[in-house]
């Protein structure tokens, strides 16, 4: 399998921004951008990945509290203070692409969360993070669970 294209980085990276910042409870669009410039400087990022990790990072700042709430719903038995920080965080990313950028399928949107679930978090992640995302896929655009 070859290296992941500038969608997947730009997605990793954002994952990075917003686990960085979750930690400190903290994320707004100011720190955001602050992390944003940090992460870009440790890592090297091609162009278009640094775009799409922005652009992730802070829509999900910008759209944080529906998407939490989605994610709160969907989570059956689990609170999302509870969730992994970095389960969290893949979520939140997924969740933005799919109420926010209709023009990306659902299905790819899914696949893209379980396989960074898959490499950056636990063994039992990527069919939490499948299942919780399926069920918000399933919801009508524009409607909430």
């Amino acid at each position: 399998m070859g290296s992941p294209g500038p969608r997947r980085k730009g997605r990793e990276a954002a994952l990075q921004i917003l686990f960085a910042l979750d930690s400190s409870e903290e994320v707004e669009l100011l720190r955001v951008e602050k992390a944003f410039e940090a992460i870009v400087q440790e890592f090297s990022l091609p162009g278009r990945a640094r775009e799409r990790a922005l652009e992730i990072a802070t829509g999900v700042a910008r759209h944080l509290k529906a998407i939490d709430e989605q994610i709160a719903r969907a989570s059956t038995h689990w609170k999302l203070h509870r969730l992994a920080t970095v389960d969290r965080n893949i979520l939140r990313v997924a969740v933005y692409e799919l109420l926010h950028e209709p023009t990306t399928p659902a299905e790819v949107v899914i696949d893209e969360a379980v396989e960074i679930a898959r490499r950056f978090s636990s063994e039992s992640s990527p069919s939490f993070v499948n299942g919780v995302l399926d069920m918000i896929a399933k919801i009508p655009s524009g409607k909430q669970l």
